[in-house]
């Protein structure tokens, strides 16, 4: 579906792109995560040739893209991050005149906006204008208006930001519903939930490159951390803490000022047994104990060295 060999940008003295190859598959929800300023934005403006880059080849769905491939643009629908729409005109109307961009005939387009409006949930609000929407309404909308001429790649960048949790679930439901009925799905987004719950394959970008890729149970068995182990309310002293971190198959340690402990294992079996039966046989009391399995965000910031929403 998507090509990009040795893609360079930069600006200035800034190298935002960094010799960058990926390929995205047709079918796919493609998760491209990233701090920052790691190139994910610049890659998708390249990918829709709304930036010159310097170097390297970008090809949707098997062609090289141009400024003038408008063949190849009218297959493609994009959500950005901040909502683009005509605040003088209705929800139908914007809906309508972002279709008519690629759909002439009116019956036909007519028959897209209302399946898009039905699509998102938004029957109701047909005839609203956009201030008078909630916040998460009003993504909906964006989501319609990038949706409904019904292309074959659709591009959505952080769509779910600073929407109530029933319309981000709405929002992922839908994405996910697009996919199964035919469209390849580009998504960005700060959450890693959202990246982890529906995304097929991801990329992590840092610094304009590539520096990690796969599913989500691929790219954890990329990083060091197997099991994440936190024990609430345990006093303990520095000899103790010492002890801890020399058990087998432990590889970091925290001990936080109100007495929590997070320890970082490999994977093992019985790391938890381990650290517990230390704890009793030095007569240590404890609160709750937590034992997770690998997330998305320790992956994130054990390959970049980063928090996501830096």
């Amino acid at each position: 579906m998507i090509h990009i060999e040795n893609l360079v940008k930069r600006y200035g003295e800034v190298l935002a792109l960094d010799h960058l190859n990926l390929d995205i598959k047709e079918g796919e929800i493609f998760g491209l995560l990233g701090p920052n300023g790691s190139g994910k934005t610049t890659a998708i403006n390249c990918i829709l040739v709304l930036l010159k880059f310097d170097k390297g080849v970008i090809k949707v769905f098997g062609e090289e893209m141009r400024p003038d491939s408008y063949s190849l643009k009218r297959q493609i629908g994009v959500v950005p991050q901040n909502v683009a729409v005509f605040e003088q005109m209705s929800v139908i109307e914007n809906v309508d005149y972002f279709c008519g961009l690629y759909v002439k005939d009116k019956e036909k387009r007519k028959q897209m906006v209302e399946e898009a409006i039905r699509f998102v949930g938004l029957e109701d609000y047909k005839k609203m204008l956009p201030r008078k929407l909630s916040g998460g309404l009003l993504r909906r909308l964006n989501i319609a208006c990038g949706i409904a001429h019904q292309p074959r790649l659709i591009i959505m960048d952080e769509p779910t930001v600073a929407v109530d949790p029933q319309s981000r679930n709405k929002i992922l439901e839908g994405i996910v519903e697009l996919n199964r009925k035919g469209s390849t799905v580009i998504y960005t987004s700060h959450y890693m939930e959202e990246v982890e719950q529906i995304c097929t394959k991801i990329a992590i970008m840092d610094h304009g490159r590539c520096i990690a890729f796969g599913t989500s149970e691929e790219l954890k068995n990329m990083i060091k951390t197997a099991e994440t182990i936190r024990i609430e309310s345990v006093v303990l002293n520095e000899g103790q803490l010492g002890q801890l971190r020399s058990l087998p198959h432990v590889f970091q340690l925290d001990y936080s000022e109100d007495c929590t402990l997070t320890i970082k294992c490999t994977s093992a079996k019985h790391n938890l047994v381990r650290i517990l039966g230390y704890l009793q046989q030095q007569e240590a009391s404890f609160g709750r104990v937590l034992s997770e399995l690998p997330t998305l965000n320790d992956v994130f910031l054990e390959i970049t060295g980063k928090e996501l929403r830096d």
